[in-house]
Order: structure tokens, then sequence, then C-alpha cells
């Protein structure tokens, strides 16, 4: 059972409240914003099946691809787009011509904890899991010596904080329960987290009638009590976050990943933060949370919807083209542009990036990148040393104009 709180402790955070973990989301706003972001998961659904297996598998790969690059953004960790894509392929049993990409193994484990979450959502979440996931995050310190523990929960005295600032100088957002806590607190969580699951559940309200916790709901209050533990030294958040997949894989009863929230909680990072200190302190009532969660579900939602715009367009590039013979580098350049977006590659395309990307010499790519003006595939803006190169997309202006 948990360790009992001693009556001199102060409510600095939730986990401190007498009542912990009983969350609320009562407040009038949580429903309107559950509706909202269903409402856009069925837009998604609907749009990829209209476009069809191929265009929806292109989706379903991109939002792999960007949960993997945005859970580690999240932490300050940039990843390699060509690693990430690479092994996101090779774990969806896709074969790339002539993979260039360099194998990274940190990037590896990442998505096998994706793909686990995913495929595994109608088994158990169990500490041996994240214990597995845990050692995922951290392949090459295993069985090292090290600064973190590795594959099993903190057990230091000190405080576990969350803290920003230059030394000397700190500022303390948020303190976890002490290690001495940890495994008590997340038997708790996770006996919730499998009670609750769809089909699984047994609540009753205080009218004693049996009732539902809402799929988004419930992924919102996981994230939030995970991040409150902090069980491990690190890697809490991407283990949040792939905490976060499987409870919204169990609420969509489908493996496939049509959206990414872990993007969008990228794009608006500060708020991401301070939504989920806000609720870490103060009383148990979480509305605002599940609210601001919601959101970013809608918006996760909105983005994937614009991915399938971006296939549609991309599928009509390759057709208007299809005549045109291109060779391994030009093949890989023109699918990472596509693949950046409208205005995605920041800059534009030069023959410097060009040569980086494919690991070719000056002149064979400036004869590549030739070609590809000559078949109107790219097209050319500025001169010299300011020349710069984009796809020629109909729709896409590039932020040029």
């Amino acid at each position: 059972m948990k360790t009992p709180l001693t009556p001199k402790t102060s409510l600095k955070a939730i986990w401190q409240h007498p009542d912990w973990p009983n969350f609320k989301a009562q407040a009038l706003g949580v429903q309107d914003a559950l509706l909202r972001a269903r409402k856009k998961q069925g837009e998604v659904i609907g749009q990829a099946n209209a476009i069809g297996l191929q265009g929806a598998q292109e989706l379903i790969q991109s939002r792999y691809i960007q949960e993997i690059i945005a859970t580690s953004a999240i932490e300050g960790e940039k990843l390699n787009l060509d690693s990430v894509r690479s092994s996101v392929f090779r774990k969806l049993g896709i074969t790339l011509e002539n993979d260039l990409a360099p194998l990274d193994k940190k990037v590896d484990g990442l998505v096998d904890i994706l793909q686990d979450a995913l495929e595994t959502r109608e088994s158990e979440l169990s500490a041996a899991k994240l214990f597995q996931w845990h050692q995922a995050l951290f392949p090459e310190k295993i069985n090292s010596r090290l600064r973190i523990k590795v594959g099993d929960f903190r057990d230091h005295e000190d405080p576990m904080q969350i803290v920003s600032g230059r030394q000397g100088k700190e500022t303390i957002h948020f303190t976890a329960p002490p290690s001495v806590r940890v495994a008590d607190e997340i038997e708790v969580f996770l006996d919730w987290f499998n009670k609750t699951r769809p089909k699984h559940q047994v609540f009753k309200n205080s009218e004693n009638y049996e009732t539902q916790i809402d799929g988004l709901t419930r992924a919102a209050i996981a994230h939030l009590w995970f991040e409150t533990i902090h069980p491990f030294e690190d890697g809490n958040g991407r283990l949040g976050r792939a905490i976060v997949e499987m409870a919204m894989a169990q609420d969509a009863q489908s493996g496939e990943k049509l959206y990414s929230l872990s993007e969008q909680m990228m794009v608006n990072r500060s708020s991401y933060y301070d939504a989920l200190n806000a609720a870490q302190h103060g009383n148990l009532d979480i509305s605002e949370w599940v609210i601001w969660f919601a959101h970013t579900c809608e918006l996760a939602c909105e983005a994937s919807c614009e991915v399938m715009k971006n296939a549609i367009e991309r599928s009509h590039y390759w057709a208007q083209y299809s005549h045109v013979r291109l060779n391994d580098r030009q093949k890989k350049v023109i699918h990472r542009l596509l693949d950046e977006g409208d205005g995605g590659f920041l800059g534009g395309l030069n023959a410097e990036k060009y040569m980086k990307i494919t690991a070719s010499s000056k002149a064979t790519a400036t004869r590549d990148l030739s070609d590809l003006l000559e078949s109107k595939m790219l097209f050319s803006v500025g001169q010299g040393k300011a020349l710069r190169y984009y796809i020629h997309v109909a729709s896409w202006t590039h932020g040029l104009k």
C-alpha cells in the first residue's frame, strides 16, 4: 500500500492531496472539448477510408515518423530524419531502395516502444513492460556504469524535481513523490489503467451504477498521473507519451496510427508544459488539463487531414511526372522534399544540401539538379550562392509568395 502522508506535509503538489489520486474533470467546458475532438477523429477516419489503402498507409507512416521525432524534440533531442524514416519503414516491414541512413539504436528503441504500445494494446500494462520500454530508451547504457538507473524505478534519496534555469538560479517547477513511494504509486496507477481499459471498466458513480470513463479523458489522466509519479530517473516524458499512445489505441480499438499527439505537443511545447505543471498543483479537479488535452487531439487530427491532402497532391505529382526516369539519388531527394511538405524544407534546396542528403560529389549534385530542372520536377529561384530549388507542386507556395 502507499506510504501515508504525514500531517505536516503541505499541499504543494496533487500527489500530496489527501484524496489523491481521485481525479475530477467536471467543468462545463470539458464535454464541449471532448465532442470537438471526437468530431475531428471521425473526420480523420473518414478521410483515411476515402483516400484508399495506399494513401492511408502513407498517413500512418508519416504519423509514426513525426511521433518519434516529436517525442524526442520535446525533450530537446533532435533525431536524424533519415534514420527515423529508415527505422520506421523497417519496423513496418517496408523495404527502402538503397537505404543509406545511419543505424541508430536509440531511434530503433523509440520505434520499438511505439510499436509495442500499439500492438499490445489488448494486454495489460505492467511494471515489467515499463522496464522493457525504459531499457529501449537507453540501449547503449545497459550494463554500463551510469549516472542514471536504467530498466528500474529510481531509488535515490534526493528529491526528484523538474528544474529549469542556470545553476544557482534554478526554478523548481515540480517535486515528485519520494523514491520510496514509487513502486506503490505505480502499482495503484497500473491497476487503474488496466481496469479502465474498454470492456474492462468496473467504476461506479455517486448514484452507485456502473459508468464508463471517456477514452480521451482516460488518456489525459494516464499521462498526468504517470508524469506526476515520475518513476524513472530519466525518460519519463517519452514513456508517458507512449502510455498515451496505448490508451488512445485502446480507445480506438485499433493499432493504426492516424495522428500524432506528440507532434502537436511539440508545436505547443510551452503550452504543454504550462498545462501539465498547472494540473500537477492545487486540487484534483483537472478539467483544464483534460480540455487542453482534447484540444491537442483536435489539432493533431486537423494536421492529419492536411497530411492526407498533401498525400493526394504527392500522388498527382508522381502521376504527372511518371514519364521521367530518375536515378536513386534523385528519387531520394524528391521523396524528402515531398515528405517535408509546403515550405517544410527550410530555406529551399541547394547543391550543398543535395550533396549531404545523397552523399554525392558537387559535380554529380549539379548534374542531377540540372536534369530535375529540365524535367520541370523542380524549379529554381535566385542565382549564384543564392540559387535555391523547390519542388514543383502546383498548390505549394514554399513561402515565396
